[in-house]
């Protein structure tokens, strides 16, 4: 059995203040590049983990994906009362902790290999919860799910009482309260540069303890600016108009806090894309992926390519992809 997932863009956090009862709430789009393909074989007693190709990965990457196959594998079986092993080989990654969801997708994929080999009809919200995802956002999942472009509602405060990111919560994925197709015409340029990822773990805990609740004139604006400009481009085909929107919304609300803890040569190479004629660039979730949306993409990969002669790092060109993960 072998399963392909996407990757996705988390564009921003919605509601970090929650003065309304609810938090969180984001804003995402689901990726064709870059994407994870995983096999699984009944085998042995164990839960065995291969890569392809496995001297061409970072033994961070490595471990890391070890990491959650054998937690969300062992979730799963518990919950499914499974008995025997299970062999996953990886043909295809991208890099974790990179802004990208590949600990969601990786999860979300072993979860859904175990339950379609046990035949059991399980949603992904569901298999999400069993394996541990989604607790903060819910763009991840809905990628999984259906892609595109997604909007999520957030987690009710009986559901989620304290401002956490997605690591440290264990709070259900939330609803799923808007998704178009995007665009198939508009590419997406990812620059993903080689500096060490600025926030994770428990200062990323810690950030979120600091910052929020977010002032409430900051999520009043955000969301006027995603209902009234955002969404309404995306649906009308307005390019210019859903950069604009992704421009502004890298200085407000937390956004504007996950950029400004970032090291400078993450804002630079942001403006150096805008200035090469990119409509809209931003960075996803915390970093370190910048995405540039655009339909001139030879434009932005060379500029991409003059930005990162100093630090280094890969460019990926790649569009929307308007379904889920394909078995």
């Amino acid at each position: 059995m072998i399963i392909k997932t996407p990757s996705r863009l988390h564009l921003t956090l919605i509601d970090l203040n929650g003065s309304l009862g609810r938090i969180d709430g984001g804003v995402g789009l689901t990726l064709e590049k870059p994407r994870l393909v995983l096999e699984m074989k009944q085998k042995g007693s164990e839960i065995a983990v291969e890569f392809k190709n496995r001297q061409n990965i970072p033994v961070n990457v490595i471990n890391d994906y070890e990491d959650k196959i054998r937690n969300s594998a062992r979730r799963m079986t518990e919950y499914l009362h499974l008995e025997g092993g299970y062999s996953f080989t990886i043909h295809e990654t991208y890099p974790s902790h990179s802004g990208l969801g590949s600990g969601t997708q990786l999860s979300l994929a072993v979860g859904k290999l175990l339950s379609d080999l046990d035949n059991r009809e399980i949603s992904v919200p569901q298999i999400a919860n069993i394996v541990g995802r989604g607790g903060t956002s819910g763009i991840g999942v809905a990628s999984f799910d259906e892609g595109g472009f997604i909007i999520d509602g957030g987690h009710h405060h009986g559901e989620k009482p304290d401002f956490l990111p997605s690591s440290a919560s264990e709070a259900s994925p939330p609803p799923i309260i808007a998704r178009y197709d995007f665009p198939k015409d508009w590419k997406v340029v990812l620059v993903i540069p080689h500096v060490e990822k600025n926030v994770s773990g428990e200062k990323e805990v810690n950030i979120f303890q600091e910052y929020c609740p977010i002032p409430l004139e900051e999520v009043q604006r955000l969301s006027h600016l995603l209902l009234m400009k955002m969404m309404p481009a995306v649906l009308e085909k307005d390019l210019e108009g859903f950069g604009e929107a992704v421009n502004s919304i890298q200085n407000i609300g937390f956004k504007k806090i996950e950029n400004r803890l970032q090291k400078p040569v993450i804002g630079e190479i942001m403006q150096f894309l805008r200035d090469a004629g990119a409509p809209g660039v931003g960075m996803s979730s915390f970093g370190p992926t910048i995405y540039a949306v655009t339909d001139s993409p030879q434009c932005i990969v060379s500029a991409a390519n003059d930005a990162l002669a100093d630090v280094g790092g890969n460019i990926i060109e790649t569009r929307a992809q308007n379904n889920g993960a394909v078995r």
